[in-house]
């Protein structure tokens, strides 16, 4: 049976975790904001779930008489367009799989649906949260099904950054050609195994909403930016090639720097939009140049940053360099109190900043500017949670009152 069925109680129950992704060439435009067909194409790197994740409970009974979405134990709407949009495509491919013959044993696709998800980390706050989100609702609801197949085209429906975090590691997303967004989907350029030196510090500077969510601002910067209109068309499709070949050969001064140039691309046409955009924050601006005076000192790129849409920047950088970094950071912007919970996620080893370097890169300190350090890897792919204990939504199927 596709889900464990709790038989007495006709209650079919699944749970996965899906993970955040960061985008090192951008996604921003839609073609077709109806099928979410993107511009162009783009690539990222799926972050460890042990740091960054999203689990969704799916649950399905008889007696269930509609359907209803938990975000973070408050009641949402189930309506919203890109919910049903999900919720119509794994239902209209469960029943395609089916012939249209009714098996018996498998969930009746008449019954109405319980969802429940949560985030271990802050929502809107430039994170990607609805691309794990939509990731993980689609893995809950095709495991509740019992459906196998190219998933990445159904989670597209609900965030288009959500089709990259349906696979692990490396992942590209294909813009497609085809109206009908069949073949705009994500397909994995590396596993998470293939670089294991990489690192991913993010530097959360707010926990605060966005000032424009994304979904507004890039149909704006579509319709008003020539300046995206040749990224596009001109600068991503050799970005994309340049950016697989640095992966395959694990070449980080290459995929550091041209990180690097597609984040401050991507920013510059939300400049470019009118009226513009602004997603990077003095204190963005104040981490650019740390970066780039860290980098000049030591003679190459040792780390990159990208900003998505929104103030938080995350920096790629390999494991021998994440201490020294870290005690960079920390000097340029003194924690304000909770200096224990400053680094977060795995490990950091302490180190001793040289004299030089201190001189050369940290300049006038701004204390309690970044509000915590997330250290992270790249990770793998949806993963399905078998303890029952795990289940966001008890036997009744409502939220469990999370003690």
């Amino acid at each position: 049976v596709a889900a464990a069925m709790a038989a007495e109680r006709g209650l079919a129950v699944a749970t996965c975790t899906a993970p955040v992704n960061i985008a090192v060439i951008k996604y921003w435009g839609k073609r077709d904001t109806d099928l979410i067909l993107p511009i162009n194409s783009s690539l990222s790197v799926t972050l460890h779930q042990d740091q960054l994740k999203t689990t969704t409970t799916a649950a399905a009974s008889r007696d269930f008489t509609e359907d209803r979405l938990w975000l973070n134990g408050k009641e949402a709407d189930v309506g919203h367009p890109r919910v049903q949009a999900c919720l119509r495509e794994v239902r209209r491919l469960a029943r395609k799989r089916r012939g249209g013959s009714e098996d018996t044993a498998a969930l009746s696709l008449s019954y109405k649906i319980h969802i429940a998800s949560e985030n271990n980390f802050p929502t809107a706050a430039g994170l990607a949260s609805s691309a794990a989100g939509y990731a993980c609702l689609v893995s809950a609801l095709a495991r509740l099904y019992g459906l196998e197949e190219e998933l990445s085209e159904v989670a597209r429906r609900g965030s288009g950054s959500a089709c990259r975090s349906m696979f692990g590691g490396f992942v590209q997303w294909q813009r497609g050609e085809r109206p009908d967004g069949t073949d705009s989907l994500a397909l994995q350029v590396a596993p998470e195994t293939h670089w294991p030196e990489l690192r991913v510090l993010v530097l959360v500077v707010s926990g605060e909403k966005k000032p424009v969510g994304s979904t507004a601002g890039m149909q704006t910067s579509v319709e008003t930016s020539p300046l995206l209109k040749h990224r596009a068309e001109v600068v991503v499709p050799e970005r994309l090639a340049q950016m697989m070949r640095h992966i395959r050969e694990r070449d980080f001064e290459g995929f550091g720097q041209l990180a690097m140039r597609d984040s401050n691309q991507f920013h510059a046409t939300c400049l470019d939009t009118f009226p513009p955009i602004f997603y990077l924050t003095d204190l963005s601006r104040h981490i650019i140049a740390l970066a780039h005076r860290y980098n000049a000192h030591h003679g190459h790129t040792k780390v990159a940053y990208t900003f998505d849409a929104g103030p938080n920047a995350v920096i790629f950088t390999l494991a021998d360099t994440v201490a020294e970094f870290v005690e960079v950071v920390r000097r340029s912007f003194p924690p304000a109190t909770n200096g224990d919970q400053f680094v977060r996620g795995l490990p950091v080893g302490s180190a001793a900043l040289p004299q030089e370097l201190v001189a050369a890169v940290v300049t006038e300190p701004l204390p309690g500017a970044v509000q915590y350090i997330l250290h992270t890897k790249p990770g793998p792919g949806p993963q399905l949670v078998d303890d029952p204990s795990q289940h966001l939504l008890g036997a009744d199927g409502l939220p469990r009152s999370r003690a």
